[in-house]
């Protein structure tokens, strides 16, 4: 007959469960959880008012401002927010390429964004999506073109 695990330990009541650990050391661990949990919530906080601030926006020199948008699209405006979550373009315009179909002549027209059926008076560009951004130079020809009186 081989020995029980009465036999082995000593104990006739079986082996004993070890002792619960000291009241001390389950404090500890308790005041660890909570200033981790503090600690992440201070984190949260500055890092949420960093990435908000409007303190990484840029001013432009110049009223307007061309984007490129990585989908090869470039629109003339108003921008702001630019390095912010939501950048917003007002005052859009874009170019149109019209061809005459008697003279095949080729020629640019720029458009004013809000003549579409909807009627839109402002872009909200996701920041991903711009690949780089100008100012239009108050002498050049789309600056002469947004300046017509007919837009």
């Amino acid at each position: 007959m081989s020995p029980t695990a009465a036999d082995l330990s000593g104990n006739p009541l079986g082996p004993s469960n070890p002792p619960p650990p000291p009241r001390s050391y389950v404090r500890c661990i308790i005041c660890v959880v909570i200033g981790l949990v503090i600690g992440l919530l201070i984190g949260h906080v500055i890092t949420h008012h960093w990435m908000s601030s409007d303190r990484h926006h840029t001013a432009f020199s110049t009223p307007y401002q061309a984007v490129l948008l990585s989908n090869g699209a470039v629109f003339y405006g108003k921008l702001t927010g630019y390095n912010s979550w939501h950048p917003e373009l007002t005052d859009v315009f874009y170019i149109v390429s019209k061809t005459d179909p008697n003279t095949k002549q080729v020629s640019n027209v720029l458009v004013k964004r809000g003549k579409e059926v909807h009627g839109p008076d402002r872009m909200y560009l996701n920041p991903q999506q711009i690949v780089f951004v100008e100012p239009v130079g108050p002498t050049s020809k789309v600056a002469q073109l947004i300046n017509e009186p007919n837009h």
